[in-house]
């Protein structure tokens, strides 16, 4: 048997949704993942076939593409969940189409930042918010060469976004939730639940399993922010959850008891709203809505971003993005001038009398 020496590899080990550790085996250089089990002849081929890629990248030496091609293959890109690789390599191909060809010390010209920004508003003539997702994953790119030395300043740092979503004031209202309900089978039902009382994102739904409730809260790791939540659970939602045979490890299967792909949620969920007659509602909008619940019902803002698992120190923006202005806050606000003013008043005519 022949023995091959395989070097440049990397190794990534991750805790699936069923608790299952499982390890990954990357090509360091390139970044691609390496198939079949260590030794096997798979595993062979697929490292033999990421090694002949990189004969090619002796022409990038010295431009950019050597510095995308190194985050491609750093840790800081591998770690991340495969989802979010899988984004972000569409988006380093639209960089690297750009400016792979930019000469690195171009990299510490402040004019590259004007540029940065003219390609940024040009995508966002087709796409506003794909534009400010690549600008954000070059600004990670830069991020990554100045942590490591390589870049004095990131000059796509806070570039500011094209995108504003209208969203911030659409949200489901209890009357929506009814309705939904309706028409819902009693696997969408508890995803309806689930979501608008906890404020949690569909994918971390979705991936949620039944060793995250423990009868009076729900502990979460969020996939996007790595952030781990503990919410505990409303009355209407332990009814469900106490109710809901238990026929996988996730908590959200379909009617045949099998956890659901996001296609087939998302397809099944739309044709619920749109056979409730709530066209324009849309799933992740619930996240919304249980902020704006939260914050009708007076919680801080250090309450809400405990539920919803960002920092203290960007809830304000937080409401900003999710908060709908309600009827309800507005009058809170407006009652609360009322007893200032009333208060005031009276203070002034206490101050009036002592004088006289």
């Amino acid at each position: 048997m022949t023995r091959v020496d395989l070097r440049g590899i990397n190794k990534v080990s991750r805790r699936l949704a069923s608790g299952e550790r499982r390890t990954y085996y990357y090509h360091r250089s390139t970044g691609l993942r390496l198939e079949g089990k260590p030794g096997s002849v798979e595993f062979i081929d697929s490292w033999q076939a990421a090694e002949r890629t990189t004969k090619a990248t002796d022409r990038h030496a010295g431009i950019f593409s050597a510095w995308l091609n190194s985050y491609r293959a750093s840790d800081d890109f591998l770690l991340l969940a495969d989802a979010t690789r899988k984004d972000y390599r569409k988006q380093i191909a639209k960089i690297e189409a750009e400016f792979g060809d930019l000469p690195l010390p171009a990299l510490s010209d402040p004019a590259v930042r004007a540029e940065f920004l003219d390609w940024r508003d040009r995508l966002a003539k087709t796409g506003a918010r794909q534009a400010d997702y690549a600008m954000t994953v070059l600004g990670r790119v830069l991020a990554w060469a100045v942590n490591r030395g390589l870049l004095a300043i990131n000059p796509a740092a806070r570039p500011g976004r094209r995108y504003r979503s209208a969203r911030a004031e659409i949200i489901w209202q209890p009357a929506d939730v009814e309705t939904f309900l309706t028409k819902a089978t009693p696997e969408l039902a508890l995803a309806m639940i689930l979501a608008r009382d906890t404020a949690q994102r569909q994918g971390d739904l979705l991936r949620l399993t039944w060793s995250a409730y423990d009868g009076s809260t729900i502990t979460l790791k969020q996939s996007k922010r790595g952030a781990t939540v503990t919410v505990p659970v409303t009355a209407a939602l332990k009814r469900l959850l106490d109710a809901a045979p238990r026929r996988a490890v996730t908590i959200l299967t379909t009617s045949d008891g099998l956890p659901w792909k996001t296609d087939n949620f998302r397809h099944q969920w739309r044709a619920v709203t749109l056979a409730a007659g709530l066209d324009g509602l849309r799933f992740n909008d619930l996240r919304g809505t249980c902020v704006t619940a939260l914050a009708d019902a007076g919680c801080t803002p250090a309450q809400i971003a405990a539920v919803t698992g960002h920092s203290q120190r960007s809830v304000h923006a937080i409401l900003d993005t999710y908060q709908a202005r309600t009827t309800t806050q507005a009058s809170a606000a407006i009652a609360k001038l009322e007893r200032h003013l009333r208060a005031t008043a009276a203070k002034r005519l206490q101050n009036g009398k002592k004088s006289a």
